[in-house]
């Protein structure tokens, strides 16, 4: 298995007047990579930098110093149309709040990033079924997004990030808008996904439950890599465990009953 992404000494500044030095040093020098086939959470207190690493590694920003690597191809030194392709074609997105559109059907919603690649109608259909039956939404793909529930629509809004089979996908607290039982079924969905080695997962999370289902945790502080944990052959119960006795350390994270 060869890395889908590297971090080379990554930082990230923001100017701010108000800050020391006009400068908010967000990330600061950051070295890992992110391989073929794994689940790797990021955990960390608010303000730790866990959201603009998730820019960076997505290809949304770039950073101020150090070298990231998509595949093997340094960042810095790719067209912004060529990142925008990156993007659409070899990675997937699952947000928060879903960003689903309500005026489209669940299965238009799914299909949409085919159909604006100019797949044809016939294979937008038999991709949004399959991955509709993987998630278990089959008999809801008719249905338009504000008559389901919170956990269907994240789980339509993940089958959305897969159907152009992305090399690797970012989720941004998938369940913080969730209910434990949806979360648990949505967990599930994505497990099985990395299992089937359908997609490298990348999640950020405050949910210890969530980030339990992951076989490598990346702790941030302060901008910094804390530490990071490795699930191995651990239960996942017992990967819980020591989830919560890092989160303690470091002051940050939430968790649902396990």
């Amino acid at each position: 298995m060869g890395s889908i992404l590297k971090a080379e000494e990554l930082v990230r500044n923001y100017k701010l007047p108000t800050a020391e030095d006009g400068v908010v040093k967000v990330l600061k020098g950051l070295d890992f990579q992110i391989e073929e086939n794994e689940f790797v959470g990021i955990m960390g207190k608010s303000g730790c930098g866990k959201t603009t690493l998730l820019k960076l590694l997505g290809l949304i920003d770039r950073p101020t110093k150090g070298e990231l690597y998509f595949k093997d191809r340094k960042v810095n030194e790719l067209w912004m149309d060529e990142l925008a392709d990156i993007r659409r074609r070899e990675i997937g997105f699952v947000f928060q709040d879903y960003n689903l559109l309500d005026t489209m059907t669940l299965q238009d919603n799914v299909a949409l990033p085919l159909s604006l690649n100019g797949v044809s109608s016939r294979e937008c259909i038999e991709k949004t079924v399959e991955l509709g039956k993987m998630f278990g939404l089959q008999e809801h793909l008719t249905k338009y997004p504000y008559q389901l529930s919170g956990g269907q629509k994240q789980r339509a809004a993940a089958c959305r990030a897969l159907i152009t089979n992305p090399e690797i996908i970012f989720a941004d607290e998938p369940t913080g808008a969730l209910d434990s039982r949806s979360s648990k079924d949505l967990l599930d969905c994505l497990k099985s996904v990395n299992d089937s080695k359908r997609a490298t997962i990348l999640m950020v999370t405050h949910d210890a439950f969530a980030a339990s289902y992951a076989n490598r945790i990346l702790f941030l502080q302060d901008g910094e890599i804390f530490t990071e944990l490795h699930k191995g052959n651990d239960s996942r119960n017992s990967f819980f465990n020591k989830i919560l006795n890092v989160l303690t350390m470091i002051g940050g994270g939430q968790s649902h009953v396990c």
